[in-house]
């Protein structure tokens, strides 16, 4: 028998031969089906006893699907369409069309020769094979699915097109692709890879009749554009050739082996960043087809731990492409955004960030954003994206929560709210910023502070004390008081000690807008402090915005003079907290602040200059002008030391008189 075996090989391989070497030219398709269908007659006829058909029939169509795959480029139809129209495949031809698709395929130095085009025609052949060939469905949509996860990106992402846009519109197969792409989701979930070697079924065990054969497109679902392609990073161009003779059979087995143990061993270990690409760009690309999928992403997302760092990274890399795919389908997303699961709202915040980045949010959304933020998100960040779209008066009371925030995020909400949107125009312009920033009152706005917690005066002395860097600590201890705190009572909030955090919360973000000179222009910082200056009370960091500004521009200096005289009328010593700045600004600005400094009553100079003693000399000699000293009371010469001077002046001008004076005054008397 088996001598009869290997004399019949013989017989097909130089048929195999005859029937390649004119394959187009010699209708050697048709002479191929017909030998194919003449064996598969013979098998089934008894299919107990004649085994050897079957045999050769395997044999035989394994040798001619090779020799195809050696003899002809990947462009060529002839091998999908020989598949498409014979009697049965094989297991054999199964496997060489995973090897074809999937498995690694190296040449003997073990360097990879995977031909990406090769891969094409493969996974062509799996789709056209998917709609004529019933019988096989699930295996070859195994073998799509398995390319779909493919550690190789251009593999990956070809596979991924093929699934996304063509199989998933299949009514028949469109849940087992879903339930596949969510298993595969939901092992990033668990820190761990769940990708599963897919098995075959042995053509015994499958029906013989073919029903429900689907019509078989003509164009190439793998070489169309998509949206979801940026989703597989790093696409790689290598394309060398692979022929047919390569994949051996003893080589499947071996593949297979290699596929199965290195799945496996990932099971156990932690997941990569590539790992992870791996298993969710096949559910983002599905995202894009049934929008509602989306759901999952966030609550995988919401409950995935800090530890699985990689997983959100994944996520922040993917959400991007998949949103802008999504284009204006607000329904599905205003849903999530209305409710997003606990844990999600850095991957909400970023949605909302690219659904505003180059258009105006609808008033759907921003209707739908602020009541999560009003009931349930109390995170003001949220907002950020929307307050180019709100108005003056929507803005304004959440001012100081928007300072609270880190700086980057401060910055962003500014940028925001001076950009306005094209309709509206700013909500604040830059002077209102700046006067809202000073408006924020500790007792007032206590809304600045998010989680009820005690401080005690004796831990912030003792934190202080103990801090080798004062202002790091200011800095760090400042943001966990934000973070930690909330609605303090007005008698707590109204403490010195506590306002030293608070006071650096607002500093910071007055910095921010300084930084930014185009904008916040000296014509806007007067503008701001000339409405600052007629408030009443005076905004506790008044002085120190004054300081800045001159600071910045000095040509606001004669400005700024005018300010300072108004906080003398307003009798700015009655303010602690001014009266230091003053005194500062007064001592950085001189001679330019010495008029100013003598429109002070004496008490108040006079702890001025013991303050700041480096004013009284120069102060002094400015006074000291007659046309200065003149318009001076005695109280205030004396202060400067000046009236010494003058009543030696005195003396002098009286001795001159005095001998005459004297004389006559004597004689006087002694007439009398």
């Amino acid at each position: 028998m088996k001598a009869g075996i290997d004399a019949n090989d013989v017989v097909v391989m130089l048929l195999q031969n005859h029937i390649i070497m004119d394959y187009h030219e010699q209708k050697g398709h048709e002479l191929v089906l017909h030998v194919l269908f003449h064996l598969h007659s013979l098998t089934i006829s008894d299919p107990v006893q004649n085994t050897y058909p079957a045999v050769v029939y395997e044999k035989f169509l394994l040798a001619v699907t090779k020799s195809l795959l050696d003899s002809f480029p990947a462009s060529d139809k002839s091998f999908s369409k020989l598949l498409g129209e014979v009697p049965i495949l094989p297991d054999s031809i199964l496997r060489l069309l995973d090897d074809l698709c999937y498995s690694n395929v190296t040449d003997q130095h073990g360097k990879s020769i995977r031909d990406v085009e090769r891969v094409t025609q493969g996974l062509g052949a799996v789709w056209s094979l998917i709609l004529g060939r019933p019988q096989y469905r699930q295996d070859l949509l195994d073998i799509a699915l398995k390319c779909a996860v493919h550690t190789q990106d251009e593999i990956r992402a070809k596979a991924i097109r093929l699934v996304a846009n063509k199989l998933f519109q299949l009514s028949y197969i469109s849940e087992n692709i879903e339930q596949f792409a969510t298993n595969m989701l939901q092992s990033v979930h668990r820190g761990v890879s769940d990708v599963e070697h897919l098995q075959y079924g042995s053509t015994e065990q499958r029906a013989e009749g073919e029903v429900g054969n689907g019509d078989q497109g003509s164009e190439n679902p793998l070489e169309e554009t998509s949206l979801m392609d940026p989703l597989i990073p790093g696409v790689g161009s290598q394309e060398t050739s692979v022929s047919g003779s390569q994949i051996s059979e003893s080589g499947n087995s071996e593949n297979n082996s290699t596929i199965q143990a290195h799945l496996v061993s990932q099971s156990s270990t932690t997941m990569s960043l590539p790992e992870v690409q791996r298993a969710i760009s096949l559910y983002f690309a599905l995202c894009t087809k049934k929008p509602n999928l989306l759901q999952l992403v966030f609550n995988i997302y919401g409950q995935s731990t800090k530890t699985v760092k990689q997983a959100k990274w994944a996520f922040h890399r993917h959400i991007p492409i998949l949103i802008r795919a999504l284009g204006s389908s607000y329904s599905e997303l205003l849903h999530i955004i209305s409710d997003p699961p606990q844990g999600s709202e850095n991957l909400l915040a970023l949605v909302l960030q690219i659904l505003t980045q180059e258009t105006t949010p609808s008033s759907e959304l921003i209707a739908t954003v602020k009541h999560l933020y009003e009931t349930k998100l109390k995170d003001v960040s949220i907002l950020i994206p929307m307050l180019s779209s709100l108005s003056k008066n929507e803005v304004l009371p959440i001012i100081p929560r928007l300072v609270g925030l880190p700086l980057d995020k401060f910055q962003m909400a500014l940028a925001r709210i001076l950009q306005g949107s094209a309709h509206t125009g700013p909500a604040l312009t830059p002077a209102e910023v700046l006067v809202a920033i000073h408006g924020i009152v500790p007792e007032r706005d206590g809304v600045a502070l998010k989680k009820a917690c005690f401080i005690s005066r004796h831990f912030v002395e003792q934190s202080i004390e103990n801090t080798k860097s004062t202002f790091s600590f200011l800095q760090y201890t400042s943001k966990w008081l934000l973070s930690c705190c909330s609605m303090l009572p007005a008698s707590t909030l109204s403490q010195p000690w506590l306002w030293i955090f608070l006071e650096h919360e607002i500093t910071e973000a007055c910095s921010a807008c300084f930084e930014q000179r185009t904008v916040f222009t000296q014509q806007v910082l007067a503008k701001a402090l000339s409405q600052m200056i007629d408030q009443t009370p005076l905004p506790l960091l008044f002085m120190r915005t004054v300081i800045q500004a001159i600071d910045a521009f000095p040509s606001l200096v004669d400005f700024v003079m005018e300010i300072l005289s108004k906080l003398v009328r307003k009798q700015v010593w009655r303010l602690p907290k001014l009266w230091v700045g003053f005194l500062k600004c007064v001592s950085q600005t001189q001679p330019h602040s010495f008029n100013v400094l003598l429109q002070l009553p004496p008490p108040q100079l006079e702890s001025a200059v013991g303050k700041h003693p480096n004013l009284k000399v120069a102060l002094a000699n400015f006074a000291s002008q007659p046309s200065v000293k003149a318009s001076l009371p005695r109280s205030i010469l004396s202060i400067l030391g000046l009236t010494n001077e003058m009543h030696a002046q005195q003396s002098h001008l009286s001795s001159s008189f005095h001998p005459s004076d004297t004389s006559s005054s004597v004689q006087g008397t002694t007439q009398t």
